[in-house]
């Protein structure tokens, strides 16, 4: 069981850690694939969060690609000198049933769940969420990924009010053929939706706004009569911006 340190010590020796190297607490998340734990890491008493990913849940959901691509983006975006505004990784490691890994630690809640309990954001406020969600897409736009499931619910916040973009499962290399259309509905650009449509990291920003509509009006744009439908809030979100820019 091998993993390597990101970031600043990349170049260092591989390191071997396992379970036994973590102090592991409540679960904190969950996912389509396992669970995320808060722990201590026994040798520094760092907190991180621990993303826990089943292999045999990953199989039957045939979710072995995604995974994988999950664990590609970290390494990617935590390479070299980490951003502040995206939920980087530090250590990546298996077990024989779980892939794990080690995150930096966000106990604030994320924006949708603020939403929710306490309503709509103030523009005060969505100025200086966005400012930062704006410096953790470059971060991303400039390593040629584009991330693909901005939404409320993948910004979380830290102890002190700051905010990281999490959960990069979706997001991709830009610069390669896309087939397939990823994200949540009611925030994937058109040329997103639009199957065999080549697109960059501009579909990123197209979320971006639907993001701080949702943020400050309670709905998103697309999302008329509180339907539930996802091909009527896709083919809505196509007709309204046809409309808009024919």
């Amino acid at each position: 069981m091998t993993t390597r340190k990101l970031g600043l010590e990349s170049q260092l020796a591989v390191l071997q850690l396992t379970m036994n190297d973590f102090s592991v607490h409540r679960i904190i998340g969950r996912g389509g694939f396992g669970e995320v734990y808060g722990c201590r890491k026994a040798d520094t008493g760092k907190m991180y969060a621990m993303k826990c990913l089943d292999k045999k849940r990953i199989k039957m959901k045939q979710g072995e690609t995604l995974a994988l691509n999950e664990r590609i983006m970290l390494s990617l975006v935590s390479t070299g000198v980490d951003c502040p505004f995206i939920v980087c990784m530090t250590y990546a490691f298996h077990t024989p049933d779980k892939l794990c890994f080690i995150l930096d630690l966000m106990n604030g809640g994320d924006l949708h769940y603020h939403l929710s309990q306490h309503g709509v954001f103030n523009e005060l406020e969505m100025k200086f969420y966005a400012a930062e969600v704006i410096l953790g897409l470059e971060h991303m736009h400039r390593r040629y990924i584009v991330y693909r499931d901005l939404k409320p619910a993948n910004i979380l916040l830290d102890e002190h009010g700051h905010v990281r973009i999490s959960d990069l499962g979706l997001a991709c290399d830009f610069l390669q053929e896309k087939t397939s259309c990823q994200g949540t509905h009611g925030y994937m650009a058109p040329e997103v939706l639009s199957k065999g449509t080549a697109y960059d990291s501009s579909a990123d920003w197209f979320s971006f706004g639907c993001m701080l509509y949702k943020l400050l009006k309670g709905h998103s744009p697309f999302r008329q009569h509180k339907t539930k439908d996802k091909h009527e809030i896709d083919r809505m979100t196509l007709t309204m911006v046809s409309g808009q820019f024919t």
